[in-house]
C-alpha cells in the first residue's frame, strides 16, 4: 500500500521548516504531538537494580575513591536509561525529576559539610556508628532511620563507629538544575561543629507526633531523624485495618510543624506488603524509586515483570501500569520515595485504576550482574 502523504509532509512545508530552523525559530504544527500529547509520555523507563551489582561496585569504589582524595561523597547514582543521553550525565537522573544514589562511608572517615539549593535525605539501608551533622547538631544513624536535608542546611557526615555504613541518597537534582535554581556553598571548616546537643530535635519530640509549641510555626526540619522501630510500630499497629488495595500498609514522612511531606519536592513513604499480598494495578502522574528494605516479590509496570529482593531498587516512571506482590514467607517492606508533592503543587496529580484490576506478564525483566 502508498503511503499517503499530508500537506504537512510536502516539500513546500518541508522547505519553510528549514528556513524556520536556521533563523533559530520553529514549527509549531509539528511540534505540538511532541509538546501536548494527549497524556505523559515519560523519557524515563522503568528498571531493577540488583543490591548484589551495587554492592560490588561500591567495593570497588572503596578502593579508588575516598572523600579525602575526592573531596566529595563516595556515591553511586542510579541512572535511568532512558535518561542517559541528557546532558550533563544525564542530569543524574533515576526519574525525570529526582536523582538516587547508593553512599558508602568507612569507619574514620569524614564526607565535607556544605549547603545547596536541592533538597535531600537519607534512607539508612547498612550498618550503624556514622553520624549526618545538620545546622550544627550530630545525628547518629541505624538501619531503617529515615533523616531529612530540606533546601539550604549545612550538612556532612563522619564515622568514628567500626562497620561500614551504606544509605539511599535521594535529591530533587535534575528538577533544580532543569529550571536553573542551583545553587551550592561548601562550608568554611570543611566538616560542621556541633553546636547543640547530639539528637536534641529528636529529643524534643520524644512525645511522638505531639508538637512542641515552639513548632507552631513552620520548621525546614524540626525533626531530622524518624527511628526504624517507630516506623516498624506504626505499620505494625496498622493490623486489624483493611490494607490500601494499591500500597498496602504505608506510612508517609512528614514535617511536624507543618503536616506537609518532609521535603517540599519530595515524598517519602515506607509501607508493608502482608505476606501474600496482590495489589490492585494503578497509574499516577507522580514517579517512584523503591528501596526493597526487607522481603521479596515482584512488580508488575506495564506488563514486564521486575522481581525483588532485598537490597533491590526498582524505578517506576510516572503514568505507567503498576501493581506489587509479596511472594515471600514474610511480610515486605519498600521504601519509597516520589515526586508526588510537586504534581500536587502544580495541580497536575492525576491518578486511574486499571479496570481489569491485574495486568498480564507479558515479559520479564532481566537485570544487569556485572
Amino acid at each position: 500500500m502508498m503511503e499517503t502523504h499530508t500537506f504537512l509532509d510536502s516539500p513546500e512545508v518541508q522547505q519553510f521548516n528549514e528556513e524556520l530552523e536556521s533563523v533559530h525559530l520553529g514549527p509549531l504544527w509539528h511540534a505540538i504531538p511532541v509538546l501536548m500529547p494527549r497524556e505523559p509520555q515519560p523519557q524515563a523507563v522503568p528498571y531493577l537494580w540488583k543490591w548484589q551489582l551495587l554492592h560490588d561496585k561500591l567495593m570497588k569504589a572503596r578502593e579508588i575513591f575516598t572523600p579525602e582524595r575526592g573531596g566529595e561523597r563516595r556515591a553511586i547514582y542510579l541512572q535511568n536509561p532512558g535518561l542517559r543521553q541528557r546532558q550533563p550525565w544525564g542530569w543524574a537522573s533515576t526519574t525525570q525529576t529526582l536523582y538516587a544514589a547508593v553512599q558508602l562511608i568507612l569507619p574514620g572517615e569524614a564526607a565535607p559539610s556544605h549547603r545547596h539549593t536541592q533538597s535531600a535525605l537519607r534512607f539508612i539501608t547498612h550498618g550503624k556508628g556514622a553520624y549526618t551533622i545538620v545546622q550544627g547538631e550530630r545525628v547518629f544513624m541505624e538501619e531503617g532511620d529515615f533523616l531529612t536535608t530540606p533546601q539550604g542546611l549545612w550538612h556532612g557526615h563522619a564515622h568514628p563507629g567500626e562497620e561500614p555504613m551504606i544509605w539511599m541518597d535521594c535529591l530533587d537534582i535534575p528538577l533544580i538544575y532543569a529550571i536553573g535554581g542551583t545553587f551550592f556553598d561548601p562550608h568554611p571548616d570543611h566538616l560542621e561543629s556541633p553546636s547543640v546537643p547530639d539528637g536534641h530535635s529528636a529529643q524534643r519530640y520524644q512525645g511522638g507526633m505531639l508538637r512542641p509549641i515552639s513548632d507552631r510555626h513552620p520548621a525546614a526540619a524540626p525533626l531530622n531523624r524518624f527511628r526504624w522501630r517507630s516506623t516498624e510500630q506504626a505499620l505494625l499497629g496498622m493490623d486489624g485495618t483493611p490494607p490500601d488495595p494499591f500500597d498496602g500498609y504505608a506510612v508517609e514522612y512528614i514535617n511536624p510543624s507543618t503536616g506537609q511531606s518532609a521535603h517540599p519536592n519530595v515524598a517519602s513513604w515506607m509501607q508493608r506488603l502482608p505476606k501474600g499480598f496482590h495489589s490492585l494495578a494503578h497509574r499516577h502522574t507522580y514517579a517512584s524509586i523503591y528501596h526493597v528494605f526487607r522481603g521479596s516479590g515482584y512488580t508488575i509496570v506495564n506488563g514486564q515483570k521486575f522481581e525483588w529482593a532485598e537490597g533491590d531498587y526498582l524505578v517506576v516512571p510516572n503514568w505507567a501500569w503498576h501493581e506489587h506482590v509479596n511472594t515471600g514467607s514474610t511480610d515486605a517492606y519498600l521504601f519509597s520515595v516520589s515526586d508526588l508533592p510537586i504534581m500536587e503543587r502544580f495541580n497536575l496529580q492525576r491518578e486511574e485504576v486499571l479496570p481489569a484490576e491485574h495486568q498480564p506478564i507479558e515479559s520479564v525483566f532481566e537485570p544487569a550482574l556485572g
